[in-house]
């Protein structure tokens, strides 16, 4: 298995990163967004923390909002799994966030107000409420917005015909939904990508090591939320779950590393091979 998550990233990792914000608040008055993409367990949320810290240092008002933290509700899912396709029960793919939340969270802190920021429970696999979100501060500069598909664009139509794996050969042996999240793609999340000032990318080795880097994520919740939280999984599910992801994963790892600003190609043990900046 691979190493588990540092707590804090390569200091090289922040160093580009941070380059990043960097231009970006040179570049532009107001907010400046920094998309952070990666795989499940790349480091993304590591990455934005430590970003956020050294923000704070340099005391520059910041926040975190994680695309994770912007998923529909159980109650949302449950309906779309009656109503579209049984698979979008699982959250994860394009079609499972609530796009108009995201792009209005982000709205708010263009315009400088202190802006309630969502969060999501994985344990409860639920909308946290309300009364449990953090509050960004007024007059923000920095966005961090990280996650799994931050940045991502639909595939060709055409790519979608043959499943990528067991889950799609089987439970959506006609393609619906991947069609539905590949249209969902293509659709209101492009609007809110568009958001994105400069794009940050922690490129897996492959699509192989995100079963260990999973593994050790929920291996966390379950310290963290006690071994009875209905939402932590096992290895039987972490396998499963994993293959909601992977046909987008593995496109975005062949697609996006020729537009990101920044390109990081992270080996198994989260450390950086290669750090590639678009000139």
């Amino acid at each position: 298995m691979s190493a588990a998550l540092p707590p804090q990233p390569d200091p090289r990792i922040l160093s580009a990163v941070f380059d990043l914000v960097d231009s970006g608040l040179k570049k532009r008055g107001g907010l400046t967004v920094l998309g952070i993409c990666g795989a499940q367990g790349s480091g993304k949320s590591t990455v934005a923390h430590a970003v956020l810290q050294q923000c704070t240092e340099r005391a520059i008002p910041a926040a975190a909002l994680s695309l994770d933290d912007l998923y529909l509700t159980k109650a949302e899912r449950e309906r779309l799994g009656r109503e579209i396709h049984p698979l979008l029960r699982t959250r994860g793919v394009p079609g499972t966030h609530d796009v108009a939340l995201g792009l209005e969270v982000l709205s708010g802190l263009a315009r400088g107000e202190p802006v309630p920021l969502p969060r999501f429970d994985k344990a409860d696999d639920d909308r946290a409420p309300p009364s449990a979100w953090p509050v960004a501060p007024a007059g923000c500069r920095v966005v961090v917005f990280e996650g799994w598909c931050v940045g991502a664009r639909p595939q060709n139509a055409d790519a979608l015909h043959e499943p990528i794996n067991a889950l799609e050969a089987l439970e959506d042996a006609d393609g619906a939904w991947r069609r539905y999240a590949n249209e969902a793609l293509a659709g209101g999340y492009q609007r809110l990508f568009a958001r994105i000032d400069k794009l940050a990318l922690l490129a897996a080795p492959g699509f192989e090591v995100v079963f260990d880097w999973r593994m050790q994520q929920e291996e966390q919740l379950r310290e963290a939320s006690g071994p009875d939280a209905s939402g932590v999984m096992d290895a039987a599910g972490v396998a499963r779950f994993i293959q909601h992801y992977e046909r987008l994963t593995r496109y975005i790892l062949a697609e996006m590393p020729g537009r990101a600003d920044l390109t990081i190609r992270l080996d198994r043990d989260r450390s950086p091979l290669a750090i590639e900046r678009r000139s």
